[in-house]
């Protein structure tokens, strides 16, 4: 007899916050032309984009990404160009090791069924 796992996946469909341009730069404690900047070298972008800065809207994972471009500039001296290259190399890392968790997961269940 062999068991299966089933895997419940499940869809939330909560309104998702946004931030104006003002509202992040009180929350990341920077100014406005700086968070510009991290939009035109594709650091953060708004999810969405009017003709005029102050109308673009930011969701928490911007802000999130802004605080860590603040760390690494600070701590590392990194220029914006370094920062974008940094921040992506990062998220890569993240998601490989996401991606290894799960696969070490289906592992241990293979192993498991055996």
């Amino acid at each position: 007899m062999t068991r299966k796992d089933s895997i419940l996946t499940v869809d939330v469909d909560e309104p998702q916050m946004t931030l104006t341009l003002r509202e992040i730069c009180e929350r990341g404690e920077c100014h406005a032309e700086f968070v510009i900047k991290l939009v035109s070298y594709g650091i953060i972008a708004p999810v969405k984009e009017g003709p005029e800065e102050r109308q673009w809207q930011f969701d928490l994972a911007a802000l999130a990404r802004l605080r860590k471009a603040q760390r690494l500039q600070h701590d590392l001296k990194i220029n914006l160009p370094g920062l974008a290259m940094s921040l992506d190399l990062l998220d890569e890392v993240q998601q490989m090791r996401r991606e290894v968790d799960r696969l070490n997961q289906q592992l241990r269940q293979l192993m498991g069924e055996w």
